[in-house]
């Protein structure tokens, strides 16, 4: 009967020999150095990815807060001409030009507003196909 100490020496050769040997321990380090470098190319895609995210959105805010700049501008610049000033002058003070007369009315009923509210048009629903074409093209 083979002793323990046999069984473990064989054992002990078998992983010498079989598999620690030089190719066999190239070829691990060629798998980690593989995988360290997949691993690093991937962070680095996902990270270039979240930026250029980051970015996108932030350019679309910088335009955003421009069309607000000129929107205010013009306004300022609408606030400033006479035909304003006039205007506000009859809706704050209700001053009238010669020939004007001023008709209050009574606030609307809510039948009145139910009768004139607008009505939301009826939605058909598409065909599958055009769900597809809309889904696929985006149209």
């Amino acid at each position: 009967m083979v002793s323990f100490r046999t069984k473990i020496r064989h054992f002990l050769y078998r992983l010498r020999h079989d598999y620690f040997n030089f190719n066999n321990i190239i070829l691990a380090i060629a798998i980690l150095l593989c995988t360290f470098w997949t691993y690093g190319s991937i962070s680095a895609l996902s990270r270039n990815w979240e930026l250029s995210q980051r970015l996108a959105a932030r350019q679309r805010e910088l335009a955003l807060l421009k069309l607000e700049i000129e929107t205010l501008e013009l306004e300022n610049e609408y606030y400033k001409t006479s035909e304003y000033q006039e205007l506000a002058a009859r809706r704050q003070q209700n001053k009238l030009l010669p020939g004007e007369k001023m008709v209050y009315l009574p606030p609307n009923s809510t039948s009145a507003e139910q009768k004139h509210a607008p009505v939301p048009p009826p939605t058909t629903p598409d065909s599958n196909f055009n769900q597809w074409l809309a889904f696929l093209f985006g149209i």
